[in-house]
């Protein structure tokens, strides 16, 4: 539940920060501009899902794609109607001021009043979705028993979020190797690695440290390495493994089991590795190599805690039951 309303609330921000740049792109040709939505359809894996769709690679497309399209399992309103089931499966381990918002954005979306306010202001709608993700985390916070459950809806929403800002700096890494570390780079180039900031919510934070010249490199840094900002990959990493260790109780340096080892060993490399070592790898390989760990990690957590074979007793076993 807390991993799909993640994915919404990011997918929120890619397509709003990306509409926002077109205004800045008006002197481009449009097929310069529709290259432009071609890295949004590669971050989110749904290249095939898109080409079946759409004959096309267009903004029009590319919006109808990523917010409504029920046949595509990661669109906006497919991972809202996702997290809703699976809160209604849960509906006795979270409150009622949870549910109820889940519910109200459901309802919203599927509703006229949604494709309405689409067609008239599409900034709108994508505000209305990521205020509702962040009243949402808000009411997570505030209302939930911080018990084991809270802590694997935590687990799930660091993970989603870790993965996501590795899949928004990918889409820069094309222009960004380490024999050539730009350093004064184009207008265009200039507007897309500082959208790649604002979908994370990091531009103002990059300001405060870096002003507001944009420098691929102190990007990288900052979305990978930050240690305190809270959409960074390290600083997610850290939360997930907390949660997994409040879980099995392990301590720091000792795992029980692989999703824990996988977390912790991510952990150390996030913590003392430094940008130049991602350089030697390839930004776009070492990136890859995040987000398989990422998918390791959840996969092993679900190994762990939810894929447990179902064994039935046998009938010694009944007898000693019945006579207990």
């Amino acid at each position: 539940m807390a991993r799909y309303l993640e994915r919404a609330d990011n997918l929120a921000r890619l397509l709003d920060v990306n509409l926002k740049l077109l205004p800045d792109m008006v002197d481009l040709e449009a097929d310069e501009i529709n290259r432009h939505w071609v890295p949004i359809i590669e971050s989110t894996g749904d290249e095939e899902s898109f080409k079946k769709l759409h004959p096309e690679i267009n903004g029009q497309a590319v919006m109808e794609f990523m917010m409504f399209q029920p046949e595509n399992p990661n669109s906006i309103i497919s991972t809202i109607s996702a997290a809703r089931e699976n809160a209604r499966m849960v509906r006795d381990q979270i409150t009622a001021e949870l549910w109820e918002e889940i519910n109200r954005i459901y309802l919203f979306l599927r509703s006229p009043r949604a494709r309405e306010l689409w067609n008239s202001s599409a900034f709108e709608l994508l505000e209305r979705v990521r205020g509702s993700s962040l009243l949402l985390q808000g009411l997570d916070a505030a209302t939930v028993v911080h018990d084991e459950g809270w802590h694997f809806m935590q687990v799930g929403r660091f993970l989603e979020r870790a993965d996501k800002t590795t899949r928004f700096l990918d889409l820069r890494w094309r222009s960004f190797t380490a024999d050539e570390r730009v350093k004064d780079v184009g207008q265009v180039a200039a507007l897309e690695w500082g959208a790649i900031l604002r979908s994370c919510s990091a531009w103002d934070m990059y300001k405060t440290q870096h002003s507001s010249r944009v420098d691929p490199s102190l990007v990288a840094e900052l979305l990978i390495f930050a240690p305190e900002f809270p959409r960074s990959v390290r600083y997610c990493a850290e939360q997930a493994d907390r949660a997994l260790r409040v879980i099995s109780g392990s301590a720091v340096g000792r795992y029980a089991h692989d999703a824990e080892r996988i977390s912790g060993k991510l952990v150390a490399e996030l913590q003392f590795g430094t940008l130049d070592e991602v350089l030697i790898i390839g930004l776009h390989e070492y990136l890859d190599r995040l987000q398989i760990q990422f998918n390791d990690i959840g996969d092993a957590l679900f190994q762990t805690y939810i894929f447990q074979p179902f064994n039935l007793p046998t009938d010694e076993q009944w007898q000693q039951q019945q006579q207990q």
